[in-house]
């Protein structure tokens, strides 16, 4: 379809898919060269709806961009926990109509947890921290995928999270010097074997390893709750 149809069945502007167009984030299924004319078709329809829940979420456009062109994008689970947040926003606009009809109808003021949204608000941080680390760090994707990671090298990881076991284990803190010298090595073992491990980045992991099953059950074989322990750490070790 001609670009001003997709606008009108997308309710995005003209100029808006220009904009997309320009940065990349969505480009057109083809270009007319000889009038400019740009097509739009189902796959792009596809990748619109993507870019508008995310959107909707307050994504950036530049973190769309990257959790879209991640290779290992996982659309169906991203989708499903889309749903789930959207589910929550809709259920405190509900709160508030309710609020607003018991106002109208009764004149009773209603204001037990009418306005409270931190629920929605920590679902959302949640899944910003998982995506990002997961899907939106693609520089440091690539730079990982660069390497010839030896297979001893996953082991030498895998020790990290075992000494953060055994902290746990003896009843030290995760804000503890001990620990928080751990988590100094973690990010440097990243920087030096996968990828240059930011702060930011540090963060992102340290929340993924308590969102994602996998990386969850692996680091808790060392220990019961030694994921939420190494979390608990990185957090405070990037808020310092």
């Amino acid at each position: 379809m001609l670009i001003k149809d997709f606008a009108e069945l997308t309710g995005v502007t003209v100029r808006t898919l220009h904009y997309y167009d320009k940065i990349g984030l969505l480009k057109p299924s083809f270009t007319d060269k000889n009038n400019n004319y740009r097509f739009y078709d189902e796959n792009s329809l596809e990748r619109m709806q993507e870019i508008l829940f995310y959107r909707e979420l307050d994504f950036s456009l530049k973190t769309i961009s990257d959790i879209l062109s991640s290779p290992d994008y996982n659309k169906h689970e991203a989708v499903k926990k889309q749903k789930h947040l959207l589910t929550l926003k809709k259920q405190r606009l509900e709160k508030i109509i309710s609020a607003l009809e018991t106002l109208e109808n009764k004149g009773e003021i209603n204001m037990k947890n009418t306005f409270d949204n931190s629920k929605f608000e920590n679902a959302v941080n949640q899944f910003k921290h998982e995506v990002q680390s997961r899907w939106g760090n693609t520089s440091a994707y690539k730079e990982f995928q660069s390497k010839n990671i030896p297979n001893d090298t996953f082991a030498d990881f895998d020790n990290i999270f075992s000494e953060f076991a055994d902290c746990m284990k003896k009843g030290f803190s995760p804000s503890c010097k001990e620990v928080q010298t751990l988590v100094q090595k973690l990010q440097n073992f990243i920087t030096d074997n996968f990828y240059t491990c930011t702060n930011e980045i540090l963060a992102g992991l340290g929340q993924m390893y308590i969102l994602d099953e996998r990386f969850k059950n692996n680091i808790d074989k060392h220990g019961k709750n030694a994921a939420q322990f190494v979390s608990d750490a990185i957090k405070i070790f990037c808020q310092a």
